[in-house]
C-alpha cells in the first residue's frame, strides 16, 4: 500500500474489526471517513454472483465519466483483466482477503495514468457479502476527471494478511500481473520465484518483520 488514501482507509477498517475477520457493514460511518468518501465504493454480489456496485463517490464516478451504482465492477477493467478482478472481488466476499492492485487506467483520449486499488472485505453473511473499495490516483493528472477513464489494466497484484505481515512496507514484493491474460501456470511461476505460497487460485506473498 504505497497510497495515502489506502492506508488511511486500513486503518479505520482494521480499527472496526478489531481482531475479526472483517468488521459488520452496519459499522461502517460515512462521518467517520468523510474526507475519503469521493474515492471510496462499496461492493455487493447479485443474484449471478458477480461484484457490482452498491455505492460509489462523486470523484470516483467523475473519473469515469459516470455513475457506477448498479454497474459491473470487472467491467471497468480490460477483457483480459476481468476474470482475474473478478476472481480477487470472489475472495474477498467469501474469504475476507485483503487485496491490493496497482493499475493503468486508459482515458477517452488515449491519455493514462496510475492507480491503486483497496479492497477489504465487510461481513454481511452468506447471503449478503460486502466489500469496501477505494481508488486512489496516483499522480493526479489536470486532466483527471475531465477526460474520462474507460479501460483499466491491471500491473500489480498483493493478497495481504492483515494479521500476520507488515501492510506499510513501500518496498514489497508485488506480483507481477504478465501483458497477456493471467494463466495458472503464470501465477505458479511467479509464486515459485518470488517465494509465495499458493492457496486456490491466489498467490500469497510471505512476510515478517524482518523483511
Amino acid at each position: 500500500m504505497k497510497q495515502d488514501g489506502s492506508i488511511d482507509l486500513f486503518h479505520y477498517w482494521n480499527r472496526l474489526r478489531d481482531g475479526r475477520p472483517a468488521p459488520k457493514r452496519t459499522e461502517i460511518e460515512p462521518a467517520d471517513i468523510k474526507g475519503l468518501l469521493a474515492d471510496t465504493f462499496i461492493l455487493e454480489r447479485d443474484t449471478r454472483g458477480e461484484a457490482i456496485f452498491r455505492l460509489a463517490g462523486t470523484r470516483l464516478c467523475a473519473t469515469y465519466g459516470r455513475e457506477l451504482k448498479g454497474f459491473s465492477f470487472p467491467s471497468l477493467w480490460r477483457d483480459k483483466d476481468q476474470r482475474l478482478i473478478a476472481r480477487l472481488a470472489y475472495d474477498v466476499f467469501h474469504s475476507k482477503s485483503v487485496v491490493v492492485v496497482a493499475f493503468g487506467g486508459r482515458s477517452l483520449t488515449g491519455r493514462t495514468t496510475a492507480f491503486e486499488l483497496l479492497l477489504l472485505p465487510l461481513e454481511g453473511g452468506l447471503e449478503n457479502p460486502r466489500a469496501l473499495g477505494i481508488v486512489t490516483s496516483c499522480y493526479k493528472p489536470f486532466w483527471l476527471g475531465a477526460d474520462p477513464i474507460v479501460e483499466a489494466l491491471i500491473e500489480s497484484v498483493r493478497v495481504i494478511d492483515p494479521d500476520r505481515e507488515p501492510m506499510f512496507l513501500k518496498n514489497r514484493p508485488a506480483v507481477t500481473v504478465p501483458p497477456l491474460a493471467p494463466s495458472d501456470s503464470a501465477f505458479a511461476d511467479a509464486a515459485q520465484t518470488m517465494g509465495a505460497r499458493r492457496i486456490r487460485h491466489l498467490v500469497v506473498l510471505k512476510g515478517g518483520l524482518d523483511e
